[in-house]
């Protein structure tokens, strides 16, 4: 549901990371660029929701929404002042300016990612905070051009749930952190479990639609049940592993960042025949009564925060 968070296509379907890719985006995007962004077969085919307007105010309310469970996670991961860190489909960047300021100009933050205006976006936030130590990159996460044994950490969060494939772009962080280097990494598990209180069926059926648009192209968003594993088998050791469950009640923040995602994605659920226009309507009349009802809340789709150490 994070749509890639912040994060933008670091990669392709062909192994590279970036949440939002050219997976899921193909089946429920469509060809229009209603929102602003760029047409079929350009960049928002690429990426879940596109790049327009539209898609930067939605990420950057969600990363607002998110920041205090990033810098959490941070902390745990050992990321410090002066640290060369790398955030691995970076997006816009609202996560690495804060990256940026954490590490402080002694440091340094290598922001990877292939979509050009989220990396224009970028570049402009990094000019405006007059954060010189952002270096921004257009590359495949799989294939990073940096040296090896460079980084002291990576960041990247609803990224790998995109990816049929995590391996290469686990192996190419692996060889750039230096021994005792971290990755932190915040992904879905069990998104099942994403529920409306009161129950409702028609919102059930959307939760099985988005699981089923992300299958469909090779994502996972199971992927934390095999990420421990899948980062040992690439020299990264999980040192800490954390579950994030967060309820939100009507009219919080919270509570505003899932609808601004199916607002987004809803219609191309219905394109993609994953949903009838029924269903669609059914899942709004539902949402909108709970938003009214002071005693329903949300539990948001589980997700485990995993920090794994270079060997």
């Amino acid at each position: 549901m994070g749509g890639r968070d912040e994060r933008g296509e670091a990669g392709s379907a062909s192994g590279g990371a970036g949440a939002g890719r050219s997976g899921p985006a193909d089946a429920v995007t469509g060809a229009g660029a209603a929102d602003g962004g760029e047409p079929a077969g350009g960049e928002r085919s690429a990426y879940l929701l596109g790049s327009g307007d539209a898609e930067l105010a939605r990420l950057a309310f969600q990363h607002r929404a998110w920041a205090e469970a990033a810098y959490a996670l941070w902390e745990r991961a050992g990321f410090r002042r002066g640290a060369t860190l790398l955030d691995l489909g970076c997006g816009p960047g609202f996560a690495t300016v804060d990256l940026a300021h954490l590490v402080g100009p002694e440091g340094r933050v290598v922001a990877v990612d292939a979509a050009p205006r989220f990396l224009d976006h970028l570049r402009g936030l990094a000019a405006a905070h007059g954060l010189g130590w952002i270096d921004v990159r257009r590359a495949d996460a799989a294939e990073l051009d940096l040296p090896p044994a460079s980084l002291d950490g990576a960041y990247a969060r609803w990224l790998f749930c995109f990816l049929p494939d995590p391996g290469p772009a686990l192996a190419a962080v692996a060889r750039t952190l230096r021994p005792g280097g971290r990755l932190a990494v915040t992904d879905y598990f069990n998104y099942r479990a994403f529920t409306l209180a009161p129950r409702s069926a028609a919102f059930d059926r959307v939760v099985e639609a988005v699981a089923a648009a992300w299958r469909r192209e090779g994502g996972d968003l199971e992927v934390q049940g095999r990420l421990p594993g899948l980062c040992r088998d690439h020299g990264l050791e999980p040192v800490d592993l954390r579950p994030v469950v967060r309820l939100a009640r009507p009219g919080s923040p919270l509570w505003a960042w899932p609808e601004t995602f199916f607002r987004g994605f809803l219609p191309g659920l219905v394109d993609a025949g994953l949903l009838t226009p029924d269903d669609a309507d059914r899942f709004w009349h539902d949402w909108h009564a709970r938003a009214a009802d002071p005693a329903a809340y949300l539990s948001l789709p589980p997700m485990i925060d995993l920090v794994a150490e270079k060997r």
